[in-house]
């Protein structure tokens, strides 16, 4: 009589392990050719800084026969801005606008990832419905923030003249340039005023678009001495990296070609970019070894530990052939991502490889043994990858910057652990199963010191499940703990980056000029025009004067200040003749830039000072970029604050010593609070008054405000933030005072110098910081219910995932007090860190309770089932545990460029993971027994 067969349990029947062992040959080929496939994607990747993240902007310049501010508000802008109103359900995010006697200009700010065609379509669409006085006219202008200038050089001759270098430029150096694949447009700056400039050719889309400022409208300086300088700037879809090396090799040969000029690098993107990602490799590869050494000592196996290793790589190849499959780039983000997953990628080969050994020390033969132990510990690595990979949905839905900015964050590690799973699950088997053989005089005690640690272990655990609510209280109040001293934590967004280079700026005062009498602009000669560029009264930042000398529009007579006739000095005479009194800020402006020059020359640390002066189109404002030595012995912001002291004061002239903005918004200060009201004088005179009290407390450096009133109390230029009336107060920090910090006591001392009627907003980073803490707790949370999720369609049940999910909070206790004991922004970067931390932390729990229920099914009494569970599990614990530390290490310790953007992420997971692993060893198995407790007497009930 035949005996009926047992038929497979599930684990069996899922169990993919038992195919590739069946396979071997066909598991081999395959894990071959996705390593090929993958070494020679990874070859093809990029290199970059940060992700690809459009922050599409659209600006409308409108411009209107309108004398005065305040009537150009009420009939040009407030009718745009409500019509721009419908596009709020459309992804419009901020409307700002600054409003010119006869200029408005309206920038329109669309939610992070919105096509930036479409948004710009849709603003012309509804701005075609918008009725605005006779003779106004208005421009719509879309801006891709991540179209930069990656690289400029400095142009320089002893023999030549600025006006004979423009002309060499012009004719043999821009065109060349603007044919280098991925460049956008080459331009020329600092054009002298008697340049001959000479027609540019048409723009396409084959090549990149030639530019020369207006001669005479900017100025630029190379350490010192007058030049002319060639900004390129990228295509949006264009590796920086790749064109600063194409320009630089056709630089190159221009040179070569040009002995009579000096063609000198300025500014580039490229130096630190490279050298952040070939840090964040360093770190990579330091990860790979320190999780390879760990190994070894639990083992004490050289095969076994060589079988865990091989899934690094295999892993690796096969995340990079996603990375190219999904357009992913070698950045800073998705680089730390793969130096961050290193110590997962092996942990489940370990837990494998492990159990494979443990019953191989057991006395089972080697194949049977894989069977078995792959057959054991299936769901438990599933489960433990899966919710890995589970925490980041939230974080891939998130439709604001931290969203889009860790959207490959999240990728790259979910690829790469679900990768490795498969690798754990098959590779891993196969080799041990032919490569791992029982040892003579083998014990099951591991290591020789294992023996003695799982006894203790035992002993504390017997007694934990003897003292279960004594245990709870414990880890309640080291979550209460954690939880407490997050206040304490300094909070920012993103962490201050050591780049070497800087930008110090300044606004100089734009000269008063009154208008021409009526009478006298009738009198000019026909046809005569005012030069270009001409200031007047009012002269708007950021493009020609309105209302310039000669308009013979008589709504436009003796509109300045309320003044009529000439400034003294001037003969009307020479206006007869057709001769233009010409007040130049462009070169007050220079002079200002030289006074500054001076002084950060004298810093031993600084390489290079590039001054540009009315680049943008503003005569009055310049921007002073500072390289410093690459061997420099200080820190980039000690040389700030050392340069900051060091500035001449210059009456009725602010500066400000800023850091390189990652994308460049147009010299954002961190630190930025809106005041919204109605009356634009009460806002300046608010915004002066807190102003006053800022500057006064330590830690605040370049405190400026918009919106001054000028000496008659009148103001110049209104401004406003999403259709109300603002004036705003900016701030660099400097020191160790933390944003949030900072952003508290500005608000603090607002809201005790403010009207009633005026409110606050925060802008900058500090609003950035506050978008990553509102959102903070929704993620967290949807995240701990994805991960149940997953454990539930698991497990299926409700019980043990429960046990599981709650001992997460345990986590959070470590990663704040590491961030706090290191003085660590609690930011994008660290908050990204803790989420990460939700998917690592479960892996112990899962470890025993899936385990627990094997033997309870097996017929072991509950008790008697955690004791034996949980010192046979303490080795795999211990083991990923390690790794994963281990392999974070590197990038914990703050080595290299970038370094201050990487630790943060590291540490909080290193100190979550190590009271998490702590407290779990033993919180899981008491909760576990609680929750039993709770599931039986449920059932006596029912």
């Amino acid at each position: 009589m035949t005996t009926p067969q047992r038929s497979p349990s599930m684990r069996e029947r899922f169990n993919i392990s038992r195919l590739a062992l069946r396979y071997p040959w066909l598991t081999l080929g395959f894990w071959l050719a996705i390593s090929i496939a993958g070494i020679l994607a990874f070859s093809s990747l990029k290199y970059a800084l940060f992700p690809d993240v459009t922050f599409p902007v659209v600006v409308v310049n409108a411009t209107a026969p309108i004398t005065n501010a305040s009537g150009m508000e009420a009939k040009v802008t407030q009718p745009i801005e409500r019509q721009l109103k419908s596009l709020d359900k459309q992804g419009l995010d901020t409307v700002r606008s600054t409003t010119y006697p006869g200029r408005a200009i309206i920038s329109l700010s669309f939610s992070v990832g919105s096509n930036l065609e479409t948004s710009r379509d849709r603003v012309e669409t509804v701005l075609k419905q918008v009725s605005l006085p006779t003779g106004s006219s208005y421009e719509i202008t879309p801006i891709n923030l991540n179209e930069s200038a990656v690289v400029s050089y400095a142009v320089t001759s002893p023999q030549e003249s600025l006006a004979e270098l423009t002309t060499t430029v012009q004719s043999k150096i821009l065109p060349t340039i603007a044919e280098v694949p991925g460049v956008l447009k080459a331009t020329l700056l600092g054009v002298p005023a008697d340049a001959q400039v000479k027609e540019l050719p048409p723009a396409n889309t084959q090549r990149g678009e030639e530019v020369i400022q207006a001669a005479g409208s900017s100025a630029v300086r190379f350490n010192g001495k007058d030049a002319l300088a060639i900004e390129v700037v990228k295509r949006s879809d264009a590796n920086t990296l790749e064109v600063v090396s194409e320009v630089e090799k056709t630089i190159a040969w221009l040179q070569s070609s040009l002995p009579n000029l000096k063609l000198t690098q300025a500014t580039t993107q490229a130096d630190y970019i490279d050298e952040a990602t070939h840090a964040t490799i360093e770190a990579l590869v330091g990860a790979v070894i320190l999780s390879v050494i760990v190994i070894y000592p639990f083992l004490w196996n050289w095969k076994a530990t060589l079988i865990s290793a091989l899934a690094i790589p295999t892993s690796l190849w096969g995340t990079a052939i996603i990375m190219a499959m999904l357009g992913l780039n070698l950045e800073t983000i998705t680089l730390l991502a793969l130096a961050l997953v290193i110590g997962i990628i092996v942990d489940d080969a370990i837990v494998d490889v492990e159990n494979i050994a443990r019953h191989i020390e057991e006395g089972e033969p080697p194949r049977q043994a894989a069977i078995s132990a792959t057959d054991e510990i299936g769901l438990t690595v599933t489960s433990a990858t899966l919710t890995i990979a589970a925490v980041f949905l939230p974080v891939a839905f998130m439709g604001n910057v931290v969203g889009q900015f860790f959207k490959p964050f999240g990728i790259v590690v979910s690829a790469s652990v679900l990768i490795s799973l498969l690798v754990a699950r098959t590779l891993s088997p196969l080799l041990a199963a032919y490569w791992l053989k029982p040892r003579r005089h083998q014990t099951n005690q591991g290591t020789p010191q294992s023996g003695n640690f799982s006894h203790l272990y035992y002993r504390l655990l017997a007694w934990s499940l003897r003292h279960r609510w004594l245990v709870m209280g414990i880890a309640v109040l080291s979550l209460v703990l954690g939880i407490a001293l997050i206040p304490l934590l300094p909070k920012g967004f993103i962490p201050k980056l050591d780049r070497g280079e800087f930008n110090v700026t300044y606004t100089a005062p734009l000269p008063q000029l009154p208008m021409m009498p009526p009478d006298m602009a009738g009198q000019l000669p026909s046809g005569t025009t005012p030069p270009t560029g001409l200031p007047t009264a009012q002269v708007p930042p950021g493009g020609a004067p309105q209302l310039p000398l000669g308009s013979t529009a008589p709504e436009n007579a003796g509109a300045a200040n309320g003044q009529a006739g000439l400034p003294p000095g001037i003969d009307p005479a020479s206006l007869m003749a057709g001769k233009f009194p010409i007040v130049n800020p462009l070169n007050d402006s220079l002079k200002v830039a030289k006074q500054l020059e001076s002084t950060i020359q004298k810093s031993p640390e600084v390489q290079s000072v590039f001054t540009a002066v009315g680049t943008r189109q503003q005569p009055n404002k310049g921007t002073l970029y500072v390289r410093l030595n690459h061997d420099r012995k200080q820190h980039t912001t000690e040389v700030q604050d050392q340069i900051r002291q060091q500035l001449p004061t210059i009456p009725d002239v602010t500066t400000s010593v800023e850091d390189i903005q990652f994308v460049d918004t147009g010299g954002e200060k961190p630190l930025q609070v809106a005041l919204l009201g109605n009356n634009p004088v009460t806002l300046s005179q608010t915004a002066a008054k807190i102003q006053d009290r800022v500057a006064a407390l330590p830690g605040f450096a370049d405190v400026t405000i918009t919106g001054e009133a000028n000496k008659q109390g009148k103001v110049a230029e209104i401004t406003r933030l999403n259709s109300r009336r603002v004036a705003y107060i900016s701030a660099n920090l400097t020191g160790t005072l933390a944003l949030g910090d900072a952003t508290n006591q500005v608000v603090k001392i607002a809201n005790e110098v403010k009207p009633a009627d005026v409110t606050l907003d925060l802008g900058g980073d500090s609003a950035r910081a506050g978008e990553v803490f509102g959102s903070f707790g929704m993620t967290l949370t949807l995240s701990v219910l994805s991960v149940l999720l997953v454990l539930v369609l698991l497990f299926r049940s409700w019980t043990d995932p429960l046990v599981i999910v709650i001992s997460l909070p345990l986590s959070i206790v470590g990663a704040i007090f590491a961030l706090l004991v290191t003085q660590s922004d609690f930011g994008m970067i660290s908050v990204i860190g803790i989420i990460f931390l939700l998917g690592l932390t479960n892996k112990s729990a899962i470890l025993l309770v899936d385990y627990v229920n094997q033997l309870r099914q097996g017929g072991m009494s509950r008790t008697d089932a955690i004791l034996k569970a949980g010192p046979v599990r303490l080795r795999p614990i211990l083991m990923t545990t390690a790794a994963t530390i281990l392999g974070m290490l590197p990038i914990a310790l703050g080595w290299g460029a970038g370094a201050e953007l990487r630790a943060p992420m590291a540490i909080a997971i290193i100190g979550g993971l190590i009271t998490s692993t702590l407290l779990s060893l033993i919180v899981v198995p008491v909760l576990y027994a609680l929750l039993d407790d709770v599931r039986s007497r449920s059932q006596k009930i029912v």
